[in-house]
């Protein structure tokens, strides 16, 4: 077997302590990689088998983003590149000069419809596309269904069509309009028929993106570095693969590069952790990438609260 996953997982899974990890710095009791029988750790399977857990890099940096730098070097090797898997907590790596810098982003699930009043995982009913075409509103769904709610991709797509509405203005304020519901101090923007945006959801997306945002400013700066000597953002990852990297650009949350700098690969962990189960090798280039990554406490690096306040508007 082989094992990849972010820290808190990799612990419980080992019945290593955890409590540290809820406490700044956030430090793991170990980073290594690991091999155990399979058995021990309450796996059924081949009677002998052992379990290969990749290395974790620090934080909430675990295995999983390993895994994902190595099913994707062919598409950063020798270029300076950022490799990101968004989610509740986004990892992000830089890589530049032959080294990689790495940081944890706590981006919580907004991006993802968690937290959202009308947000949904990605099922039948889903409004995954939301665009603003000759003064309305247009989305498409999941299957084509009625809409039922928002998943991520719908919500990134909604912040940015209402921006070009000008329902939103650029510190995310939600205006009045016919898109938009008052009733008292509330207020919001119908996307679909039984589907809308209040003005909590538009502050939790902003929180969300100002800190992957946040994250890739400040390992751009620890580099000297400006975003336009960026060649390639590999986005990781199940949100990933669907998100329009248009809207991302529009709303703040990634750096307006041209966008065939932007590649979008899926689920990176899960064919990473393959690699390493049918190849020695490849679990060894592993071990070394995960030793390459120089970890950054993202919260303790001067300057980080002025950038994330920085990056809360969608500007």
């Amino acid at each position: 077997m082989a094992i990849a996953g972010n820290t808190a997982m990799h612990h419980l899974l080992l019945g290593l302590p955890v409590r540290q990890l809820g406490r700044a710095p956030y430090v793991p009791a170990v980073c290594e990689a690991l091999e155990e029988k399979a058995r021990d750790l309450g796996f059924k399977c081949a009677s002998g088998a052992m379990a290969q857990l990749l290395p974790n890099v620090g934080g909430y940096v675990g295995g999983d983003h390993v895994a994902a730098l190595l099913a994707t070097e062919e598409r950063w090797r020798e270029r300076t590149a950022i490799v990101m898997d968004i989610g509740t907590n986004t990892e992000i790596s830089l890589i530049h000069g032959g080294g990689i810098r790495t940081v944890s982003c706590p981006s919580g699930p907004a991006l993802e419809g968690g937290h959202i009043s009308c947000g949904m995982r990605a099922a039948e009913g889903a409004i995954e596309r939301v665009a603003f075409e000759d003064g309305r509103i247009v989305v498409k769904t999941i299957a084509d269904s009625d809409p039922v709610g928002l998943c991520g991709s719908g919500v990134l797509d909604a912040i940015a069509a209402l921006l070009e509405a000008g329902v939103l203005d650029r510190r995310g304020r939600m205006g009045r309009g016919p898109l938009v519901h008052e009733q008292g101090d509330h207020r919001e923007a119908l996307i679909a028929p039984g589907v809308a945006l209040t003005q909590k959801d538009v502050r939790a997306v902003q929180l969300a993106k100002a800190a992957i945002r946040a994250g890739i400013d400040m390992l751009l700066a620890a580099a000297g570095l400006n975003e336009l000597a960026i060649e390639r953002v590999v986005i990781a990852g199940a949100f990933g693969a669907y998100l329009r990297v248009e809207s991302a650009i529009a709303i703040g949350l990634l750096p307006a590069l041209p966008l065939e700098r932007f590649e979008q690969v899926g689920n990176a962990a899960g064919l990473g952790v393959r690699m390493a189960l049918a190849s020695g090798e490849r679990r060894e280039r592993a071990k070394a990438l995960a030793a390459q990554c120089h970890y950054l406490e993202l919260g303790s690096l001067p300057g980080f609260q002025k950038t994330f306040l920085s990056r809360i508007g969608f500007v």
